[in-house]
Parts: C-alpha cells; sequence; structure tokens
C-alpha cells in the first residue's frame, strides 16, 4: 500500500549509509521521494546510493558531520540545489554509549562526542531545515529518539539523556512550526536486530538471550527490524499523519509498556 504525500517530495536522511537510516532512505525512495543520502561514512554513502538507484529510486549523496553547522549548510545547499525544494527531513544519525558504564565512569570525551551528534545534530538539522521546509510551503520532519528516550536504564545514562533531550527538542519545535505547516514527531525505536547486535548476541547463549529478548520486548520476545522502524518513519511523513504533531512514537515490542 502506497503512503499518500511522499511522492515527488524531496528528503534529506542522515545517518544513511546503514541501518534504520539507510532502511528509511529506500523505503521514501520506494513511495517515489527524491532522496538526500546524508552521512560522514563516503564509502557506505557510495553502496546505499548504489543499492536505492538499483531499485529504482532516485537518490543523491551529501557527506556531513550532522555535529557540523558547516556541512548541515552545505547539505541543505545541496538538496535545494538538485531537487529545487526540502519537504521531508529524516534526522537519524546517532552515535552509542559505547560499553555499559556508570555516570560517573563515562569518560568527558565521550560525553562531549555524543551529545555532539544526538542532540546537537537533531538540532541543526532543524535549524538548517526549517527554514527550507517554510519557503516551501512546509514539510514534515522524523527526529529518531529510542525506548531509552522515554525509560531509564542503567548503564547507558549519557546515550539515554541524549535520546530524552531528542523528545524535548521534538515537542518545542513542533509547537513552535506546527501552525506554519512543518509536523515534527519522533520515533523512539527499542533494540534492533544489526551487526553490533549480532556482536553481543554471540556473547550469551541461547537460552540467555532468549530471555533478554523477552525482558526487552516482552509483546515479541524477539529485536525489532530496521524496516519495522522505517515504516513508523515513512507514515509520520506521510498525510495520514497530518493532524500528528510532536508525538514519541514506541516501535519496542513492548518495551515501554511495562
Amino acid at each position: 500500500m502506497g503512503y499518500p504525500g511522499i511522492c515527488g517530495k524531496v528528503a534529506i536522511v542522515t545517518g544513511a549509509a546503514s541501518g534504520i537510516g539507510l532502511a528509511s532512505a529506500r523505503a521514501l525512495a520506494a513511495q517515489g521521494a527524491n532522496v538526500v543520502l546524508c552521512d560522514r561514512a563516503a564509502d557506505g554513502l557510495d553502496a546505499a546510493l548504489a543499492l536505492i538507484t538499483g531499485e529504482g529510486g532516485k537518490a543523491t549523496v551529501a557527506c556531513c558531520d550532522v555535529s557540523s553547522a558547516a556541512d548541515w549548510q552545505a547539505a541543505v545547499a545541496r538538496t535545494l540545489a538538485w531537487g529545487g525544494r526540502l519537504d521531508l527531513l529524516i534526522n537519524n544519525a546517532g552515535i552509542p554509549q559505547v560499553g555499559m558504564k556508570l555516570l560517573c565512569d563515562v569518560e568527558e570525551s565521550q560525553f562531549d562526542a555524543i551529545l555532539g551528534v544526538n542532540i546537537k545534530g537533531v538540532w541543526l538539522g532543524m535549524k538548517h531545515a526549517i527554514p527550507a521546509m517554510l519557503a516551501g510551503g512546509g514539510g514534515a520532519i522524523v527526529n529518531m529518539s529510542s525506548s531509552a528516550g522515554l525509560v531509564g536504564q542503567a548503564g547507558v545514562s549519557i546515550y539515554a539523556a541524549t535520546k530524552h533531550a531528542v523528545l524535548g527538542l521534538t515537542k518545542c519545535a513542533a509547537l513552535e512550526y506546527g501552525i506554519e505547516g512543518i509536523r515534527i514527531n519522533a520515533v523512539c525505536p527499542g533494540a534492533v536486530d544489526s551487526p553490533i547486535r549480532a556482536h553481543r548476541r554471540a556473547q550469551y547463549s541461547d537460552e540467555e538471550w532468549a530471555a533478554r529478548a523477552r525482558a526487552n520486548h516482552p509483546a515479541t520476545g524477539r529485536d525489532g527490524t530496521a524496516e519495522e522502524i522505517a515504516a513508523a518513519v515513512v507514515f509520520l511523513c506521510s498525510d495520514g499523519a497530518s493532524n500528528i504533531h510532536g508525538i514519541a512514537l514506541p516501535v519496542d515490542g513492548g518495551r515501554v509498556a511495562q
């Protein structure tokens, strides 16, 4: 089934070289959107572009460090030059907190790096995309938070703090720009199947992993997929979500329903 209001739109997707970003870019392109793939991994961008165009989608690339205002300015300028407008922004790029560490054990350099991408990157994306959207008559923004943005979790305090902050930015921006035709919402994934998860999976027995999956995702008993997150992203970009503003949509197998 197609999603109304996406075909022909011009979208920026950050963190588009892999994972949820790539899945979201593919899903939008499959609906007829023209997609600008942003990531700081140039090789990954080339592979993502080849994949999407090979599937019949229309896309281009813009190498971008989302924590850099100059990179954002260049990415938006490239988007306008290529697509003529900017309608959709998927603020997906983010970095995890490597290793389970108590708050007092986190190094300041790691704190700064996580905040620079996960909060500053989201803010900069909206700051530079919104004027272009206003010039075109409106648009939709989806910010990627996490189930860790809705509940606490020991060992990932800095990451969780950034994902809570993403929700604050989302709610405030939704109230500021909704009346001007820009819908701003957030998606909150639970754990998503990925190479990083596969590496972690190898550290547990089948029984231990199954127990962890049931505890983390009680309604499904499994990790989510990037495609499931992308489906929520596409819906929030579509006309079907025309009266949805400032929400934090969990796609987490029931984790935050507990």
